[in-house]
């Protein structure tokens, strides 16, 4: 008995097993077809879908694209599978010139001063917030070496990063391997140029073989890149020495990063702006003669209005970005942060360029002739009426401006820009970078990121998966009217004046035209700025009149008095 009651224990046992392996499989084969059946693309979807593209289809008509879009989107996981990294570009480029176009230079030249004549100060302070051309002569009479300057800003960043921020790594072991070669290059006679020796900075989005590209951003504060950046490779090639590695806002959005705020060194209860966060309030402290940034829709034009320094904007199509992160492969730009107008034109003609690795580049001569003359006259200024009338925080500074440029002999010619829809073009940029972070957004590691708000980066590139490619294609034709456009409005002047925030930031990243903007004066303690806006591959010239202006202001001799 005990036997057979032993077994039918074990029978009943066994049949609860089966009783609850059917019920669970039933139960999950319902949920499996009930989940097939949610997910199946019905006339229904499309006509929610629809609501999102604001277009209206029939019951029929979306009945009958029901088979295409059951194929696209196994077509768009097969896509996916590929798992592209963030440096593969599309099979497309942008192109900024109009129909017809001719280069404003005709011929490449570059000419600046002879090295002033320098002499050492018993205070080595006074270092930080020397010029590059006036670092270079100490350097050249070696009256400093490189190696005692590049220590001299290594320590510099080490002692102010701990309030600004502005730093992800110091990268010393490179930067005094550098500096040493720089000096003995140096002493034998083998003087490379005017940035020989001369310490840099550069964005945390540009890749380093040695050391981490974090592109600052908690997902990606660890990745190595086993590459130099082309802008990189080239300033090292002139001679300058990299120290530092520089905060972005994460993915170039604002001035918050993985490790805190970058802050603004005239007032650090405030962020430095951004994406170039890092490079302006570096800049601006005298950690660094110049750094390197980045442009995409503001991010060198803001953090330089905010911390006070001057940068320069190229041409979309100067700058080889290759070895930059992409967030826009239509949009994006490299460009220096320097002291002054003269200094960024010496560190553009280093950098700028084809190198065969990035094909959006255009070979383009530039020309510039420096000229200590503080005289416009002769020279074509638009400015664009409808902005300097708007009553924002640097309105006075703004009009002084004009007043200034008038004073000087320029000829003031009232501008507009084309009505066009310029927000809605704006989907180009943000579709883009939901392609570039697609990798990003499957595998759910942008809920790693600092900002989650809903303007925040993450948000955007949710939002980017909802664009539809007509419309992206539609945005981009849209851009091409306005290059037709604006290239007609600026053919009886030779720049534009705009303040620095406000419609034309937008229309100019959208065009591809190239900026200068510098300090022009401050307001309740803060320095202001004003935009200069040049043609299409017209550094040369831009770079002259923005420089005559600021040898007339010198807002930029101003520096931070760093009491904190």
């Amino acid at each position: 008995m005990e036997r057979n009651g032993k077994y039918i224990k074990l029978i009943n046992i066994r049949n609860s097993i089966i009783y609850l392996s059917c019920a669970l499989s039933f139960f999950l084969g319902g949920f499996i077809t009930r989940q097939m059946e949610e997910d199946k693309i019905t006339i229904s979807v499309i006509k929610e879908a629809q609501k999102i593209i604001g277009i209206g289809f029939t019951n029929a008509e979306a009945d009958s694209m029901i088979q295409t879009l059951e194929t696209r989107r196994k077509n768009y996981a097969e896509l996916r599978k590929l798992n592209m990294p963030n440096s593969v570009v599309p099979s497309m480029n942008f192109n900024p010139l109009p129909v017809g176009y001719r280069f404003p230079d005709k011929i490449s030249a570059f000419k600046i001063p002879a090295a002033p004549k320098a002499k050492l100060s018993a205070s080595r302070d006074e270092l930080a917030f020397k010029s590059v051309s006036e670092l270079a002569a100490l350097v050249r009479t070696k009256q400093i070496t490189s190696v005692e300057l590049t220590g001299f800003f290594i320590e510099r960043l080490r002692k102010y990063n701990p309030v600004l921020q502005h730093t992800i790594v110091i990268t010393e072991a490179r930067a005094l391997a550098q500096a040493k070669k720089a000096d003995e290059e140096i002493s034998s006679g083998h003087y490379r140029g005017v940035l020989h020796g001369i310490p840099f900075g550069a964005k945390d989005l540009l890749a380093t073989k040695d050391y981490k590209t974090t592109w600052g951003s908690v997902p990606y504060k660890d990745q190595v890149i086993d590459t130099d950046a082309t802008v990189i490779t080239r300033l090292e090639a002139a001679g300058a020495v990299l120290v530092a590695k520089l905060t972005l806002g994460e993915l170039a959005m604002g001035d918050v990063w993985f490790g805190g705020k970058t802050k603004n060194p005239w007032d650090v209860k405030r962020g430095s702006s951004g994406s170039s966060a890092g490079s302006a309030s570096a800049v601006a402290a005298g950690c660094l003669p110049f750094a390197i940034g980045s442009e995409t829709y503001g991010s060198i034009v803001s953090p330089s209005d905010e911390c006070g320094t001057t940068g320069l904007r190229p041409t979309f199509g100067r700058v080889s970005k290759y070895g930059a992160m992409a967030l826009s492969w239509s949009m994006d730009k490299l460009g220096p942060i320097a002291r002054n107008v003269e200094d960024c034109a010496i560190v553009f003609n280093a950098i700028m360029g084809p190198d065969g690795k990035d094909l959006s580049v255009i070979t383009a001569p530039f020309s510039y002739i420096s000229s200590s003359s503080r005289s416009l006259k002769g020279v074509r200024i638009g400015y664009i009426k409808s902005e300097f009338n708007k009553k924002d925080d640097n309105y006075e500074n703004d009009s002084l401006t004009l007043v200034k440029l008038k004073e000087m002999g320029a000829e003031l010619i009232p501008f507009e820009l084309p009505v066009l829809p310029y927000v809605e073009m704006s989907i180009a940029l943000s579709a883009e970078a939901g392609a570039a972070f697609d990798e990003l957004i499957l595998t759910n590691r942008e809920d790693l990121m600092v900002d989650q708000h809903k303007g925040a980066r993450p948000n955007g590139l949710r939002a980017a998966r909802f664009i539809p490619a007509v419309e992206y294609i539609q945005a981009n034709r849209a851009r091409t009217l306005l290059i037709e456009q604006l290239n007609e409005k600026m053919k009886s002047i030779d720049v534009f004046v705009a303040p620095s925030f406000g419609l034309n930031l937008r229309v100019t990243n959208l065009s591809g035209h190239p900026c200068v903007v510098l300090p022009n004066g401050f307001n309740k303690g803060l320095p202001g700025s004003i935009t200069f806006t040049g043609q299409l591959f017209g550094e040369g010239k831009l770079l002259q009149i923005a420089r005559s202006y600021q040898l007339a202001t010198s807002f930029n001799d101003l520096h931070p008095p760093l009491n904190f």
